[in-house]
C-alpha cells in the first residue's frame, strides 16, 4: 500500500504540473511608446489586458483595429499613462481611413484623443458592453465617434468632446459629433458629451432601430459652414433623432442645444414615442423642437431665441410643462454668455461649470451640468 500511495502522490504532482503549464497567463499591463508596440498591443489584447499608452503624439499608418473581446469580469483597457497626454493622430493614414475601429465586446478606453483622421475618428461596430470615457475625436474628415452595426448593445459614451468633424468630399453633409446608426441595440448611453462645431449634427440616430439615452450633453455651433465650402451641406441640427423610416422611442434627459444652425432637437422623421425632458434650445437657426409626425412626449422643455420659433408639433405629441404650454412661465437666463462652456472640463471630466443658459428653476429647463 506505501508504494501505491507513493505512485498516486507522484501521479498527482504529474498532473498538477501538466495542469499549470496549460493554464493562461495571467492578463498583462502593457506599456507602450511606439505606434508599433500600439497597433500590436491592441491587435493582440486578450480579456484582462490593460494597455497604458505614454504621453506624446502617435502617427499610425493603418487603422488601429482589434477583435479581441474582454469579459464584463475582465474588460480590455486602453489609456494613457497615468496623467500624460496622448494623442492619436490620423495624418499619416491612407485617404479614407478610420484611426480606430473595434469590432470587439468589453472595452475600456481613456483620455486619449483622436485627431486630424481621415475619415471618421473612432468606430465602434456591432460592439457590446464598451465604455468610452474622456476622450476627445476632433478635426476629422466624418463623423467623430460612431457606434453601427446590429448588436449594438449596453456601451456607454461619457464625457467626450466631439468638434470641428467635416467631411469635405461630401461638402459637410455627413460629419457628426457622434453617429449612433445603420444599427440595432438596446442600452446605449450617452452622457457628458460636449458636441460643437461639427459641419452636419451635434449628435445622429439615422437609422438606428432601437432607442438611445443621452443624458447631459450640449450641443452647439454645429452645421455652420466653417471651411469656406461653396457648395456646403451640412444639416446643423443638435439632437437629430432618427431617420431612415425607423420608429424609435429616444430619450433626452437634462440637455440642451444652442447657436445650431437648423433645430436643437428635431424627430428627423421618426414616428415613435421620443421622450425629451428638461432640455433647453436658444438661439438655434430653424425651431427649438421639431417633432411634426412623432408621437413624442415633450415635458418641461425650454425654447427661447430660435429662428422659426420655440416649437412645431404634431397632434400626436403630448406636450405639458414646457414654456409654450398655457400657464407655463419663461424664466430669465442667468447668462446669455456661452464663453465658460469652451473650458476645460474637471479633474473629474465633467463638463465645465458654467451659468451660462442657467435659471435656477427646478422645474423646467437644462441645469447644464
Amino acid at each position: 500500500m506505501r508504494s501505491l500511495r507513493n505512485a498516486l502522490t507522484v501521479s498527482a504532482v504529474a498532473a498538477l504540473g501538466l495542469a499549470l503549464l496549460s493554464a493562461p497567463a495571467s492578463a498583462a499591463t502593457v506599456v507602450v511608446s511606439t505606434v508599433t508596440d500600439l497597433t500590436n498591443a491592441i491587435k493582440n489584447a486578450t480579456a484582462g489586458t490593460v494597455i497604458q499608452v505614454r504621453g506624446g503624439t502617435y502617427y499610425p499608418t493603418a487603422t488601429l483595429q482589434s477583435t479581441a473581446n474582454g469579459t464584463s469580469g475582465s474588460p480590455i483597457t486602453l489609456t494613457a499613462y497615468g496623467s500624460e497626454v496622448v494623442k492619436i493622430s490620423g495624418t499619416s493614414l491612407p485617404s479614407g481611413s478610420w484611426i480606430f475601429k473595434l469590432t470587439a465586446d468589453y472595452w475600456n478606453v481613456s483620455n486619449i484623443t483622436f485627431q486630424n483622421s481621415p475619415d471618421s475618428a473612432v468606430v465602434c461596430q456591432s460592439c457590446i458592453g464598451t465604455n468610452w470615457n474622456n476622450i476627445k475625436t476632433i478635426n476629422g474628415g466624418d463623423s467623430g465617434f460612431t457606434l453601427t452595426g446590429d448588436g449594438t448593445s449596453n456601451n456607454t459614451v461619457k464625457n467626450i468632446d466631439a468638434y470641428g468633424n467635416y467631411d469635405a468630399a461630401e461638402h459637410g453633409e455627413n460629419a457628426d459629433g457622434i453617429a449612433i446608426k445603420f444599427g440595432s441595440g438596446t442600452g446605449n448611453l450617452v452622457t457628458g458629451a460636449r458636441l460643437y462645431n461639427n459641419s452636419d449634427d451635434g449628435i445622429d440616430f439615422w437609422s438606428f432601430s432601437s432607442p438611445v439615452t443621452v443624458e447631459h450633453t450640449w450641443s452647439f455651433g454645429n452645421g455652420k459652414n466653417r471651411w469656406s465650402d461653396s457648395a456646403f451641406a451640412g444639416d446643423g441640427n443638435g439632437y437629430k433623432l432618427g431617420g431612415d423610416g425607423e420608429t424609435v422611442a429616444h430619450v433626452v434627459n437634462n440637455s440642451a442645444a444652442w447657436d445650431n444652425a437648423g433645430n436643437g432637437f428635431t424627430e428627423n422623421s421618426n414616428k415613435g414615442a421620443i421622450v425629451i425632458n428638461r432640455t433647453t434650445a436658444y438661439a438655434n437657426g430653424n425651431w427649438g423642437y421639431y417633432f411634426a409626425t412623432s408621437s413624442a412626449k415633450l415635458g418641461k422643455n425650454l425654447a427661447v431665441s430660435n429662428g422659426s420659433g420655440s416649437v412645431s408639433k404634431g397632434s400626436s405629441v403630448t406636450s405639458a410643462g414646457n414654456n409654450w404650454d398655457s400657464g407655463i412661465s419663461t424664466p430669465s437666463f442667468v447668462s446669455t454668455d456661452a464663453t465658460t462652456c469652451y473650458n476645460a472640463r474637471s479633474s473629474s471630466g465633467t463638463l465645465p461649470a458654467t451659468t451660462f443658459l442657467t435659471t435656477g428653476s427646478s422645474t423646467i429647463g437644462a441645469t447644464m451640468n
